[in-house]
């Protein structure tokens, strides 16, 4: 797995998501030497995600929408009032795709390896040291272990990041903070294929809501997020109890769960420090409304990437000069 490593690169990025490929792209594309590892066996999976894109999140990223990714274009939205009012919305063009996420996060993680980062999957980092200026970064993947210097360590590895924590950097974010988030893939269901919908309502989904996005005539992503104290249960009970009460929901299959924390309390208060910078969720970097946090990601990832190609070059990696 190790063999072919270098003993040094310009920088180490941990957690191969948006925020992770971006900043391995960008830094790679600036001529850096660039090694990112991911402690999965695949990158994009498992996904957290509902797996909605807007039009301007694919701007905002300077992507190329590829049918490898892109299952549906998102026609329109019917959007439900806590009331029950709903509120149709038909777009003239496409304003957003269903994508497929595991495909997604690999096409992006592709974008990086083109640009010349290199990818390690199964990888964890399980220590680092500090050397003079520079960071000596241990990793292991099995029962195989080795350590490679750095100029500059990103970390990209979510919610409460483990990495930032071994920096010295406090990562503890507050339950009230956290959006629980709860998603089923369902299909045998009878909904819109053409339109996403979203419900609100502190009875359906107290701090947050329920979305459906299609992935096909009968299939979708049916989620919700919830936030603490609005809640009096968990994401998985409002959303099973949102199901049950809907008859063109409560009779379908569920091929695939998914869970996890969305940090919806604003920006980590220290991003940077000597020789590390912290990027995507483990930055906290989410749009706080609708807690979507791909575009934001990967646009914090190419800002990161400027910064640190700049650092590099100029040879000083100090907090100070990565916080320009």
């Amino acid at each position: 797995m190790f063999e072919y490593l270098e003993k040094e690169y310009d920088v180490i990025i941990v957690g191969v998501g948006p925020a992770g490929s971006s900043v391995a792209r960008h830094c790679a594309e600036k001529g850096l030497s660039v090694l990112a590892v991911e402690k999965r066996q695949e990158i994009g999976s498992p996904k957290r995600c509902g797996e909605g894109l807007s039009r301007s999140a694919v701007e905002r990223m300077n992507i190329k929408v590829e049918p490898s990714w892109a299952l549906k274009v998102i026609k329109g939205a019917s959007v439900y009032a806590p009331n029950g009012k709903k509120v149709v919305v038909d777009f003239d063009g496409p304003e957003g795709w269903i994508i497929e996420r595991k495909q997604f996060d690999k096409y992006l993680a592709r974008l990086a390896s083109k640009a010349g980062a290199k990818i390690l999957t199964k990888t964890e980092v399980y220590d680092v040291k500090r050397e003079g200026k520079e960071l000596k970064v241990f990793l292991k993947s099995g029962n195989e272990t080795c350590d490679v210097k750095c100029k500059v360590l990103v970390a990209c590895d979510g919610i409460e990041s483990r990495i930032a924590r071994l920096m010295g950097i406090d990562t503890t974010i507050s339950l009230s903070d956290v959006a629980s988030c709860v998603q089923f893939e369902m299909s045998g269901i009878r909904i819109d294929p053409n339109r996403i919908e979203l419900y609100f309502g502190n009875e359906i989904a107290p701090g947050g809501y329920v979305w459906i996005f299609p992935k096909g005539k009968d299939t979708a992503n049916v989620g919700i997020g919830v936030r603490r104290p609005f809640s009096k249960a968990s994401a998985l009970v409002y959303l099973k109890k949102f199901i049950n009460n809907r008859e063109n929901l409560r009779k379908g299959s569920i091929l695939e769960v998914n869970s996890g924390g969305v940090p919806v309390g604003g920006f980590l208060k220290t991003m940077v420090d000597d020789n590390f910078v912290i990027v995507g969720d483990a930055a906290h970097q989410v749009n706080p409304i609708h807690g979507g946090g791909i575009a934001e990601a990967y646009v914090a990832g190419r800002i990161a990437g400027e910064v640190i190609a700049k650092a590099v070059k100029k040879g000083d990696y100090s907090k100070t000069t990565l916080l320009e």
